[in-house]
């Protein structure tokens, strides 16, 4: 059977967890209501949610300026994938870039088009596809669908005298998020962990495959 080159490799990854994003998206966009929980296990929550800002709920930046930038990331992102993979660089990192792509792009998605394609969830209706009044928003001000919560541990009411949570509850871990979240975190601590010095080699057609 034939190897397949890293050009091709690059392309399945970002296929591959572009389709499985935006099925599992589309899913719960269509099938819950906002803020509906199904419960998996104890510690393996879906919950609906979505998010204007950026990755695991966090909102920061105008809307339309982190959607702008969000395109350019992707932009430099596939540009810079083009060049190493021209270079010979190995495979490993290839698909470290690969999937960051690809779940950069999975967000822009959601950001771009689902204003325009869904109506707006809420906790009382579920979303509907092309609605006839049109989308919740324009183009580029759509809200990112996340889902994947897992409190792995829970403690209640934790003790005054303990710093940060002390008084409240603490939730671990707490952020929710969705495949494309997960694709960008995977690539970058693998790409830390083992593909960091090709980040500072300056001749990677060096590096042997």
């Amino acid at each position: 059977m034939a190897k397949l080159s890293n050009g091709k490799i690059a392309i399945l990854v970002v296929f591959l967890i572009l389709l499985f994003d935006q099925i599992l998206k589309i899913w719960v966009k269509t099938n819950m209501c906002l803020y509906e929980d199904i419960e998996i296990t104890s510690w393996f929550i879906i919950r609906f949610v979505e998010n204007p800002g950026m990755a695991f709920g966090i909102e920061i930046l105008n809307k339309l300026f982190l959607s702008i930038f969000r395109i350019i990331a992707v932009l430099v992102i596939i540009y810079y994938l083009y060049k190493v993979i021209k270079k010979g660089v190995n495979t490993g990192f290839v698909v470290c870039l690969s999937l960051i792509l690809a779940g950069a792009m999975g967000n822009i998605i959601d950001s771009a088009f689902y204003g325009i394609i869904f109506s707006e969830s809420t906790p009382y209706s579920v979303a509907t596809a092309f609605p006839a009044e049109g989308g919740y928003a324009s183009f580029l001000h759509g809200k990112v669908v996340d889902m994947f919560y897992f409190p792995l541990i829970k403690i209640n009411q934790v003790p005054d005298w303990i710093p940060i949570w002390g008084g409240g509850d603490f939730v671990f871990f707490r952020p929710i998020f969705n495949l494309a979240d997960a694709a960008i975190s995977v690539g970058v601590i693998l790409l830390l962990l083992f593909e960091r010095k090709h980040l500072m080699d300056k001749k990677p057609e060096e590096v042997n495959e």
